[in-house]
């Protein structure tokens, strides 16, 4: 049996850490799958619980340097403040003991004459002490990861960090004593090398966690939308409950101004419902007795009694929260070229500083050790690949967190990168185009009272849950007091039914039950209504004509806009519907789609798409999540269009929460501006290393610069990230 588990996993540092930690763990037999997120610090493995254990995973994690702990449940466990109050406290101390010796350095400097260190600074033996905390108390940790990450036979940054800094330490220790011994001339010493790099690594740690946190603000409101406690209403008394001990069936009291703590159904009252914050829907939804309320919405007005549907953890808002964490603990399949990269990157590195090395010590420079050493540790430190790491799981946490917050779920990274890239887009028509709810749009009662014939019909259609039968009688009790009772009740086979009320015999069925009987005006009437996309049903008393009800489906006011949209973007709509060819016709008119397909079973439409998928198109499918589920399964990218429910949220790879197909653009255009934003990431990971390494081999970056340079470029791409969380929509 397959099990899958999430951890925190704490010490990585670079893309190298997370790759290793993966290809470490893949090879344990009964391993499935692995993806470990170094932005996230998160991780996710699934595994065959009778091969292996979460047990064994955890000790390979840790005997390859790093720290872990296992999630029970999604959520915000963990506090990364903590660890940044430790990163803030290692580096104030860092970079206080380094002030000294750069005030040292900078007197050397002979473009800053008016800076005068007082000689003491200069001293050697002071140098060294100054410098033994920051290399061997403040820097341990890039020791200890170092010394593990070799003993299982890989390279990270934390090795080159080490290298480059010992290198500059022990060199500038050796002079420093021979000095001493000899009383020669102090000589030029590296000890602020060392120094700047650990400290300026630090402050790009530092700031690099300050903007990671930002980039999980839309995770965190999600997780702020969550109550604790909730008014359980029991024996007449109110009882204040933790959610997590509510069961099915519970009544809740929620009063004006509260947050709904979990699912339900609401029993008694009526009010207005804030959901903007889990749906992105501005407006407020009224409710009443009946309709479904959801955990995380705010009650404004009225007092409700709740009867509890879910489970705490089986919620809307539970669902959302851990596709969220899903998709953002997920990779983008642009990220296995990055992998793959820094899988070999820091053994170039290192080979590329050996070449350095040597060709200034025994070509450019000959016997000059020093000068040697210091373009050596500029090439180690400037080619750490930090920024080529955090280039994907950055933007895909903030991408697919903006979503979030317009009530867009991405369930994995993955599908981000490959929505924006198709071309071709299939929709449904009923719950996707339209709102799925028939209502009556037209009646025509002819040589009748028209009272008298819709409390008829209405009695008669009042049994049936068909949505036509629902609409005709929705509209007939929003007219009437009250309809008679039917008797009798027969279904007449592909046509419609027939009863007795109050004595009469009363046929509603579809045209083509008796149209030969029907005039020659009301079989004009009955084309005109059908052409225009009506389900059109006719009623008989007493074997007389008797009137002509016209049924159809609303169209979505946000369809005709959204797909204009969608064609202006390049995109070719499909419509393909189980409905007939008038009704199919009607609905692609008034939207604007040109291609159709009627009378399509749900089977025809995932065959459709395989052969547009034959043909190498890159295929969306749009449908409600229920009967399209094998369309949208077989699609490139399936898109649910639902209320959250758990069918819609199961069925599709993309789930639009609320039924705006204005949403559906925007998860193309957060797709698009994703892939952007990633791209620019890599451009500038890329550039950056191309660039400055040759100015490293070349000495024209000092290694305290290199060590800027490279907490500028991580944090850069962190900041780059930032972007997307401004992207703008259209209304």
């Amino acid at each position: 049996m397959e099990e899958t588990q999430h951890f925190f996993v704490t010490g990585m540092h670079c893309a190298a850490c997370a790759t290793r930690i993966e290809k470490v763990v893949s090879k344990i037999e009964g391993v499935i799958d692995i993806h470990v997120n170094l932005a996230t610090e998160k991780g996710r493995v699934t595994f065959h619980r009778k091969r292996t254990n979460l047990q064994e995973v955890f000790d390979k994690i840790r005997n390859i340097g790093f720290d872990v702990k296992a999630i029970e449940q999604l959520s915000t466990e963990g506090n990364p403040y903590k660890e940044i109050q430790k990163l803030q406290r290692r580096f104030f101390l860092s970079a206080l003991l380094t002030m000294p010796l750069a005030w040292a350095m900078f007197d050397h400097f002979t473009w800053a004459p008016f800076i005068k260190a007082p000689d003491f600074l200069t001293q050697p033996l002071l140098q060294l002490i100054l410098t033994i905390p920051i290399q061997f108390v403040i820097g341990f940790p890039f020791y200890e990861r170092a010394w593990k990450a070799v003993k299982s036979g890989h390279a990270n940054m934390d090795v080159l960090v080490v290298l480059s800094t010992s290198a500059a330490f022990f060199y500038s220790h050796y002079l420093t004593f021979t000095t001493l011994q000899s009383s020669m001339p102090t000589p030029v010493l590296y000890f602020e090398t060392s120094a700047f790099i650990i400290t300026f690594i630090l402050l790009g740690k530092l700031l690099e966690a300050k903007t990671k946190l930002k980039t999980t603000e839309a995770l965190k409101k999600l997780y702020q939308l969550q109550t604790k406690t909730a008014t359980l209403y029991e024996n007449g008394r109110e009882l204040a409950t933790p959610v997590n001990r509510l069961a099915l069936g519970d009544i809740l009291i929620i009063k004006p101004g509260e947050k709904i703590p979990i699912d339900g159904e609401i029993l008694m009252g009526s009010t207005m419902i804030d959901e903007s914050l889990l749906t992105g829907e501005s407006i407020p939804i009224e409710k009443t007795i009946g309709h479904s309320v959801y955990a995380g919405t705010i009650n404004q007005h009225g007092l409700l009694r709740v009867k509890v549907t879910k489970k705490d953890n089986e919620t809307t808002l539970s669902q959302i929260i851990q596709i969220v964490e899903e998709a953002q603990g997920s990779k983008a399949p642009i990220q296995q070229t990055a992998d793959k990269i820094t899988a070999v990157f820091v053994p170039i590195v290192i080979l590329t500083a050996m070449a350095t090395f040597l060709g200034w010590y025994l070509f450019l420079q000959p016997d000059q050790l020093g000068a040697a050493l210091e373009k050596t540790i500029a090439v180690l430190i400037i080619a750490c690949p930090c920024a080529l790491g955090l280039a994907t799981p950055t933007s895909v946490m903030v991408g697919s967190g903006r979503a979030a917050q317009m009530g867009i779920l991405f369930k994995e990274g993955k599908y981000l990168e490959v929505l924006g890239k198709c071309r071709t887009i299939i929709l449904d028509k009923t719950g996707t185009l339209t709102k799925g709810k028939p209502h009556v749009t037209d009646i025509q009662i002819d040589s009748w009272q028209k009272e008298e014939v819709l409390r008829l019909i209405g009695a008669v259609e009042q049994g049936f849950h068909h949505p036509i039968a629902k609409a005709i009688v929705n509209h007939i009790q929003s007219t009437l007091p009250s309809v008679p009772t039917a008797e009798q009740v027969q279904i007449i086979p592909g046509h419609g039914v027939e009863a007795i009320v109050l004595g009469k015999k009363v046929v509603i069925a579809n045209p083509a039950y008796q149209l030969h009987s029907l005039s020659p005006k009301n079989k004009q009437q009955v084309n005109k209504w059908e052409s225009e996309g009506k389900t059109v049903m006719i009623a008989w008393v007493d074997a007389r004509f008797a009137g002509i009800i016209a049924v159809a489906d609303e169209i979505r006011s946000s369809s005709v806009a959204a797909i204009s949209r969608l064609k202006q973007m390049g995109l070719e709509p499909i419509l393909l519907t189980g409905d007939n060819r008038y009704t199919g016709m009607a609905v692609a008119k008034q939207v604007g789609i040109k291609k159709l397909q009627t009378g399509v079973s749900p089977m025809d439409k995932a065959t459709i798409i395989k052969n547009l998928q034959k043909k190498r198109e890159k295929i969306i499918m749009v449908g409600d999540g229920m009967n399209d589920a094998p369309a949208l399964a077989i699609a490139d990218i399936g898109i649910a269009i639902g209320t959250g429910s758990d069918i819609a949220i199961e069925s599709g790879d993309v789930t639009i929460i609320k039924g705006d197909l204005r949403r559906l653009v925007d998860a193309i255009q957060i797709s698009k501006k994703t892939m952007t934003n990633i791209k620019q990431n890599f451009l500038w990971a890329f550039l950056y290393n191309i660039v400055m390494i040759p100015f490293a081999m070349f000495g024209l970056l000092a290694p305290w610069l290199a060590s800027a340079a490279m907490a500028f470029s991580s944090v850069s791409v962190v900041l780059n990230a930032l972007r997307l969380k401004r992207i703008k929509f259209h209304s």
